[in-house]
């Protein structure tokens, strides 16, 4: 690889960092179709890369949501004991089925998501439970980590809309709470896409060099939007990744 190679990586982390922590997913979900579409990857092989990048994007976020006071500690604890596990079986599945039919999978999953959200900004009134009871939170975090295992990121993407309509969170809430869930996930996705072979460290590491660099502004820029034009535009982020997942089939 070579430096003008690593440059580009590093610039492309901050974009993805920055995004990453203004949404609160740690910034895989935009680097899967990006390394796919400009590199070349595999599903898989983008997947495991970005979570290199990932991992310590969604370390710095959380802890930059907590410090905010956004974060439920209760529930995110919750939700990262019962997603780990999930997370290695939805990994180790996701390893052995061809590239193409997970990406196709992942999109039309990101569009659904972002349809739904979408269309909760736009309702008339948003009716949600004040306290989730504790077996949804841990349902939740079970289903979100097998989530996060089979597309390498997407967990909290499936995970933030719900918490935001569901469980009476803000947006910025709902989003730390999304990484919390995939917090320990990351390391054990990232471990078994590595065992089979589907990880470039070089490039994982310079993007996540980048992404160190902006986590700590999206997270900035994510409290000082109001809740419901942050909810759009999460929504619409959304659309956009799903478009460039399905250019390159």
């Amino acid at each position: 690889m070579t430096a003008l190679n690593l440059a580009i990586d590093v610039v492309l982390g901050a974009a993805f960092g920055f995004l990453g922590g203004l949404f609160g997913i740690g910034g895989g979900i935009i680097a899967i179709p990006i390394l796919g579409l400009v590199f070349g990857m595999s599903e898989q092989l983008a997947q495991g890369t970005a979570l290199v990048m990932v991992v310590p994007n969604v370390m710095l976020g959380l802890w930059r949501y907590y410090q905010k006071r956004s974060l439920n500690v209760r529930y995110g604890v919750t939700l990262a004991i019962c997603a780990a596990p999930m997370t290695y079986v939805g990994a180790r599945f996701a390893t052995g089925v061809p590239s193409s039919p997970l990406r196709i999978a992942f999109a039309l999953f990101t569009i659904v998501i972002a349809s739904y959200a979408l269309w909760r900004t736009f309702g008339r009134g948003e009716h949600a439970v004040a306290q989730a009871p504790w077996y949804a939170i841990s349902v939740l975090g079970a289903v979100a980590g097998g989530v996060s295992g089979i597309f390498g990121v997407g967990g909290s993407v499936f995970a933030v809309p719900i918490m935001a309509a569901f469980f009476g969170l803000t947006q910025a809430a709902a989003q730390s709470l999304g990484l919390a869930l995939v917090a320990p996930g990351t390391l054990v996705g990232l471990a078994t896409y590595a065992a089979a072979g589907d990880v470039d460290w070089i490039s994982g590491a310079a993007l996540g060099i980048g992404g160190l660099a902006t986590v700590s502004l999206g997270v900035d820029m994510a409290h000082r939007l109001p809740d419901r034009t942050l909810k759009r535009i999460f929504a619409l982020f959304l659309f956009a990744s799903a478009a460039a997942l399905l250019a390159h089939r």
